[in-house]
Order: structure tokens, then sequence, then C-alpha cells
């Protein structure tokens, strides 16, 4: 296949092959209708029958060339197969169109400073496993990393002490980037403001710009409620302190903390948690060992900040 591409890539030859798909014709007549010259004509059909797209016959003392389809219909299928996939109706390409629609909408919006404060955004999950178990989830930095990213980013630093006045640091990067070259994708910072375990959490997260400052702050409020089948999971961020540049960032949080949720609710469905049981002795109102990690090997696969 690369063979066929890169002999396809040189204009020349692209025109050539057009000629040939028309009907078999002669080194020379081709030179003639390509403009070319001919020992030119004739490195560039050889170029082509190496690659397997056409073959050559001598007709007494003319060479003709003939295209073979098969190798142009195999391209064409792997093409197809390509689009296909960044079609994929709910994939990647369909969360990147959308991220970047509402990113140009955030954008106009924002004019002046406070210009998303009061925004409120809404979720809500039905959750298996108890509450003690989801609030492990929500307030153990361990199994706080294994869900805290949008898809396609991994957690890389992340502390959550789970008490009031207890400090947030939420760092990513992306998920394919194993030796963090490249530049930090997202960094939050924020502190606890209310602890119920198994029943209510509040907290104030802020993403940094990279200067330093504060984007904007929401106000993260979640409740946990159970149920017979497990545990509801509502969440409401209210944003506050909002600047102008921070439009790329909101404009990110209903998908990127969307996809984040459903991670949860697929990590708790696989039951690749600890029990219950255990979950039980993990929900104090005071700091753990488990409340600091740096996390590198996650493996999410759209890349939208919260």
């Amino acid at each position: 296949m690369d063979a066929l591409l890169a002999a396809l890539a040189d204009p020349a030859r692209w025109k050539l092959v057009g000629l040939l798909a028309e009907q078999p014709r002669s080194v020379g007549v081709l030179a003639q209708l390509a403009a070319a010259r001919q020992p030119q004509t004739t490195k560039h059909l050889q170029t082509l029958e190496r690659a397997g797209v056409v073959t050559s016959q001598r007709t007494g003392r003319r060479r003709v060339y003939a295209l073979r389809p098969g190798p142009l219909r195999e391209l064409a299928a792997a093409l197809g197969r390509l689009a296909d996939a960044a079609e994929q109706v709910g994939g990647p390409g369909t969360t990147y169109d959308r991220y970047g629609l509402t990113m140009n909408a955030e954008r106009l919006a924002a004019t002046a400073a406070g210009w998303a404060d009061g925004r409120s955004f809404r979720f809500h999950r039905a959750l298996t496993g108890r509450p003690e178990t989801v609030w492990r989830h929500l307030t153990e930095a361990g199994p706080l990393a294994d869900w805290w990213t949008p898809d396609g980013l991994r957690v890389s630093e992340l502390v959550f002490e789970p008490r009031r006045g207890g400090r947030i640091v939420q760092e990513y990067r992306d998920a394919e980037d194993a030796d963090d070259s490249e530049l930090v994708v997202g960094r939050a910072e924020g502190a606890v403001e209310e602890v119920r375990p198994g029943e209510h959490l509040a907290y104030c997260l802020s993403p940094l710009l990279p200067d330093g400052r504060p984007a904007f702050t929401a106000q993260v409020d979640m409740s946990l409620r159970p149920t017979e089948t497990g545990t509801d999971l509502d969440v409401h961020w209210l944003i506050t302190d909002s600047t102008v540049e921070s439009a790329d960032f909101i404009a990110g949080i209903e998908i990127g903390f969307g996809q984040s949720l459903d991670r949860l609710a697929a990590i708790l469905a696989d039951g690749t948690h600890s029990t219950d049981s255990t979950d039980a002795h993990d929900t104090g109102d005071t700091d753990t060992d488990h409340s600091h990690t740096d996390h590198t090997d996650d493996t999410n696969p759209t890349r939208s900040t919260p």
C-alpha cells in the first residue's frame, strides 16, 4: 500500500493513470497526451508498474501499458474504511465537531469579564454500586484519576483532600503523550467546601489560563441518593468569576464532564472497583494515603477540556 500511495502521489503519474483508465496505450502515445518527454514517461510508468497499478506487454516494436483496477479498488476500500471510522456517529470526530461549534459560539459571547457568570450545567447519572462505593470514586485520588478526564486525556497529577478546606489539584495531558513531552493540556485548582460522606460533596474548582490566572470558578455540587439498583448522582456546576479567555474552557464543560461521568458509570458497571464492604472504611472526613497521585498509566482514547 505504501508503494502504491507513493506512486500515485506524483501529479504526472496520476495523469498517466487517468489516461490508462480510459484504455491501454503505448508509451509514445501516453507521452504525447501527457505533453511530456518519452524518457520521463517511461520512468513514471516503470514506477507505476513496480507499485502494481499498471501492467505492460511488448506488442511488436511498441510497449503497451494497461491499468490494473484491483490495487485501486483495494486503496479505495481502505480509504473508505478510514472515512467510515472518522464519520462514526457519536465517535471522536463527532465530539470534535460538536466542541468546535460550541467553542465558536462561546467565543462570540465572551465580550467582557463576567460574561458567563450564573451559567449552570446539570448532570444526572444512575450508577451501579452503593453510595459508599460511589463516594470513594468521587473523593479518593486513585479511583478519581481513573475517570475524571474527558476522552483522549489522562490525569498526570491529582490531589483531592476530602475534608472542608481540603486542597484540589487536577492536571491532565494527552492520553497518547506517553513521555510527557507535550504541553500540559489543562490544570485546575480548588478547595473542598462541604463533605457529608455518601451523601453530599461540594467544592470550587478553577481551570488555569496559561499565565496561571483562573479562567473562571465553578461551584460544583454533588448529591448522592441510594436507589434499589445503586446510586443516583446529581451534579450541578455554577459558573462565577468568568474571564473573556474562559470561552474555550466553558465550551468543554458539558461534553468533557459528561464524558467523565460516562466513564465513571462504566467503571462501576464493570465492577472494577473495591467491594462495598471495603469502601465503607474509606469514607471518613479526613485525609487518607490516597489523597494524592501522579496517574500516568491511563489509557483513555476528542479532547474537549472541562
